[in-house]
């Protein structure tokens, strides 16, 4: 008598939970897709066009038979950023010394001559002599004061300690006894979400609470209207292990399950 073959089961249809599930872990890989190369493509995107607006400008002042262009059959991206940035250390090395810091000084007396030009270049000067200083401290430390009313608080940058004018006016009508806490520095409060615009005044030192941030970091909170906290950098290391293992520990749960499937296959054949 011949042996009675059962016949095979029909395989079970997904649950829908393990639909949900499979949905759920495209959507998270697509997601950590993005989040890897949002900020990778966007970042290579300014980068390019910063380097091209450079090139457009620094290019055409530069005769053409200097330029490597000139002499093969393509162009060289990036090539006017390298120009610009030999001149500009060029001029500061000139500038650096006697000869060069002559021809300088004779170049502002020219400019602070000329009506209108002379005290737009003598403001942008101080700007740019105050952010870039070496041992400049504007900008530098980020705080929080109580703004717009007692008992809330905003991020502030903090600017340069009140000149000897303003120190002695603020000392006089601020209610104080003489002597006590006459100590006022200027800070600029930024607007969310563009930190370019804000309030700048005065406050006393003492109201101003500093934090052991970077400026950048306190410049990403305010943009992104406090979502974006500063992060402690072995913090995102764990976090990022910890990501790392839990899909390592689903994926080794999905290749189990699929080492199980045909087992369960052959023993209902074999039944």
């Amino acid at each position: 008598m011949a042996p009675t073959i059962s016949p095979i089961p029909d395989p079970e249809p997904l649950s829908s939970k393990t639909r949900v599930s499979a949905r759920g872990r495209l959507r998270t890989y697509f997601l950590t897709g993005v989040i890897v190369a949002g900020p990778l493509a966007i970042t290579i995107y300014i980068t390019w066009w910063i380097i091209a607006l450079i090139d457009g400008w620094v290019k055409p002042l530069v005769p053409a038979m200097y330029l490597p262009d000139h002499y093969l059959p393509f162009s060289i991206p990036g090539l006017g950023l390298v120009i610009a940035f030999v001149a500009v250390t060029m001029l500061g090395f000139l500038t650096a010394n006697l000869v060069g810091r002559s021809v300088v000084e004779f170049g502002e007396v020219l400019l602070a001559r000329t009506p209108v030009i002379s005290g737009l270049y003598r403001g942008l000067r101080q700007i740019f002599e105050t952010l870039f200083s070496a041992n400049g401290t504007s900008f530098r430390t980020v705080g929080l004061v109580q703004f717009p009313v007692k008992g809330t608080w905003s991020v502030v940058f903090l600017s340069a300690p009140a000149g000897t004018e303003v120190q002695s006016a603020l000392a006089r009508n601020d209610g104080r006894p003489e002597g006590e806490g006459h100590d006022y520095v200027g800070v600029f409060l930024p607007c969310a979400p563009n930190p370019t615009t804000g309030f700048f005044y005065y406050l006393p030192r003492s109201e101003i609470i500093e934090l052991n941030i970077s400026v950048d970091d306190a410049a990403k909170l305010v943009m992104s209207a406090g979502v974006i906290q500063p992060e402690d950098p072995q913090g995102r290391l764990n976090a990022m292990a910890a990501t790392l293992r839990s899909a390592q520990s689903e994926q080794e749960q999905a290749n189990e399950k699929a080492r199980r499937e045909p087992a369960r296959q052959d023993a209902s054949i074999s039944m």
